[in-house]
């Protein structure tokens, strides 16, 4: 028998072990229970995790108790991790107010569970985070059924909805949008610790969940069926995990080191002990050991549909996690161990029973839970001394015929081997498995050589890409030097031509003033002859009137005008300037 739930948050761990006679078998003289006894302490459950769905538990009889339901931690951690990221909360809220989204663009839960998967991943890709948000709290409200019939009656419709779908497969699964594929998982498993922000598993991861090929548990997430049990139930139970789920209820829970589960012997299955009461897995037959004698308090395994004792794993249970319990969890294991051996005609079954009533009476009357643990861990020590001399004098006092010890020696014997037999093919598996995994690894080193060689090689040709680079930026460089030059050669080529261009407009300009001057002399020296000539025919016109009685001061008016143009010098073309004016002197 196993002293704890299949869903001990190693999971790893939880594979490999064997039912507790196994390892017995394998460490003689030590005590070891199906599970590893690990610590109490509430800080090594996972604290990302989701309270317990009330939706389980609505209509469930009154004899069902906590162990027959799938239940999660508290959400106290997170409670206090919320309220410490109270402002990123308040920023996501204003960033709501701002990013408004259409009521042609929304899309409702019920949307999500009936539409095509393609389709609203295309919707949900153009929708904002803070409405995908507002989508995932109001399916966990639903979830915890605070709202009584309404949300469990909402949940029911969604569920089918999402389960009466044939196209919801892999492989169109794998168009989904994140959130999406949140939300169909935690519609179609009930569970609302999918949509929480702390818990990421990968798309794959998801998916495998949704189609049943990965256990729902997400402190186990072992591939289906786990460790390749090939039994009926694992084979034909969607989504069951024989390593943290019950065979009765198909639930799981964060319970370890307690008798609240019971471990089969022979194919490590694990069952409430609430549920093996209720459904009657739990009750008096013959010796499990040699299938003879008296009749004892039993386990039968739905799964394999063999018996094992309960005694003796209620023993290991006990000596291992007393001294771990508190005074509540000490009493509750007490009333597990009452409820289980209630009904038991064994006399040791009958003094257990009674003797957890009697410490139960006196827990209740104030007990220390130290003294409790010692008075009952004496009494399996009486108990086990009874039965040494019961065995030695026979059931009736007396000593054993040799052929009755030859029997039980045989039964000893034929029990060893089969324990041994069962070691060796748990081994075999283990050995094949881990060789399985070592082939793995070694095909992923040499995946990983491969692509360090890749990288390698990439590097090197970046290397050389990055040699070329430098070699061209060095090249412009150059050229960019060498056009720098050239370009202030022509600069100081185009200075001279400019200043050549400058000399000979200068000179033009001198030239054109020359010519310009001696056109304008040319043109005077012709308007002098020509009004000197005009003189003289005038002079020698009035002369002739004089003679015949002309007017004498108009005469000398002309001749006055003689002598002045006589007296009028035009200067040559040395001493004359282009920006000075002609200047008139007269002769001496």
């Amino acid at each position: 028998m196993g002293t704890s739930s299949g869903s001990n948050i190693n999971h790893q761990h939880m594979s490999k072990m064997l039912p507790p006679r196994q390892q017995q078998q394998q460490q003689p003289g030590s005590l070891q229970t199906s599970l590893s006894l690990i610590s109490l302490d509430p800080h090594t459950l996972p604290n990302a995790q989701e309270p317990r769905f009330n939706l389980d538990n609505i209509h469930e009889s009154p004899t069902e108790s906590a162990s027959s339901r799938e239940t999660w931690p508290t959400a106290d951690a997170i409670t206090a991790k919320k309220m410490g990221n109270g402002k990123t909360e308040n920023d996501c809220t204003e960033q709501s107010v701002i990013h408004r989204v259409s009521n042609a663009d929304k899309i409702t839960l019920r949307d999500i569970a009936r539409e095509r998967v393609d389709v609203i991943s295309e919707k949900m890709h153009h929708l904002p985070d803070e409405f995908l948000d507002e989508l995932k709290n109001q399916l966990k409200t639903i979830l915890e059924g605070n709202g009584g019939s309404q949300n469990r009656e909402e949940f029911l419709i969604l569920q089918k909805l999402v389960q009466s779908r044939s196209d919801l497969t892999a492989k169109t699964l794998i168009r989904a949008h994140r959130a999406q594929l949140e939300i169909l998982v935690a519609i179609n498993m009930g569970i609302q610790a999918f949509l929480h922000p702390n818990i990421s598993l990968s798309q794959t991861s998801l998916i495998e969940v949704f189609v049943y090929k990965r256990c729902r548990n997400i402190a186990c997430q072992s591939q289906l069926p786990a460790d390749d049990c090939s039994c009926e139930i694992c084979a034909n139970r969607n989504g069951f995990c024989n390593l943290c789920m019950c065979v009765i209820c198909n639930k799981f829970d964060f319970e370890v080191n307690t008798c609240r589960w019971i471990g089969c012997d022979f194919c490590s299955h694990w069952t409430h002990t609430d549920c093996a009461i209720r459904d009657g897995q739990i009750c008096m037959g013959p010796s499990a050991k040699s299938g003879t004698g008296p009749t004892e308090m039993l386990f039968h395994c739905r799964a394999c549909n063999r018996t094992s004792e309960l005694l003796g794993w209620v023993k290991d249970v006990f000596q291992h996690c007393v001294p771990a319990w508190d005074r509540e969890a000490l009493m509750r294991e007490l009333d597990f161990v009452s409820r289980i051996f209630r009904g038991s005609d064994d006399p040791r079954g009958k003094k257990l029973f009674l003797k957890c009533e009697d410490l139960l009476e006196k827990l209740r009357g104030g007990l220390a839970e130290s003294m409790a643990g010692r008075s009952i861990l004496m009494f399996f020590q009486e108990l086990d001394t009874d039965s040494s001399t019961s065995l030695e004098n026979g059931e009736g006092g007396g000593l054993i015929a040799p052929q009755e010890a030859c029997n039980r020696i045989s039964d000893v014997v034929q029990e060893a081997i089969k324990k041994m037999e069962m070691v060796a093919d748990e081994k075999m598996r283990m050995f094949k498995k881990a060789r399985l995994a070592l082939d793995a690894c070694e095909r992923e080193l040499e995946d990983k050589a491969k692509e360090v060689a890749e990288l390698k090689l990439e590097r090197q040709k970046k290397k050389l890409q990055i040699e070329e680079l430098e070699k061209i930026v060095r090249l412009k460089h150059a050229e960019a030097d060498m056009f720098q030059l050239k370009a202030n050669e022509a600069k100081q080529e185009a200075e001279r031509l400019q200043r050549i261009a400058q000399a000979k407009s200068d000179k033009s300009e001198e030239e054109y003033t020359s010519s310009y001057l001696k056109l304008r002399l040319s043109e005077a020296e012709a308007e002098k002859k020509y009004l000197f000539e005009k003189i003289k025919l005038q002079e020698s016109s009035h002369t002739s009137q004089s003679s015949n009685g002309g007017d004498p001061s108009q005469i000398l008016t002309y001749a006055k005008i003689r002598d002045l143009l006589h007296g009028y010098n035009i200067p040559s073309k040395t001493d004359s300037h282009p920006n000075e004016r002609h200047k008139f002197r007269t002769n001496p």
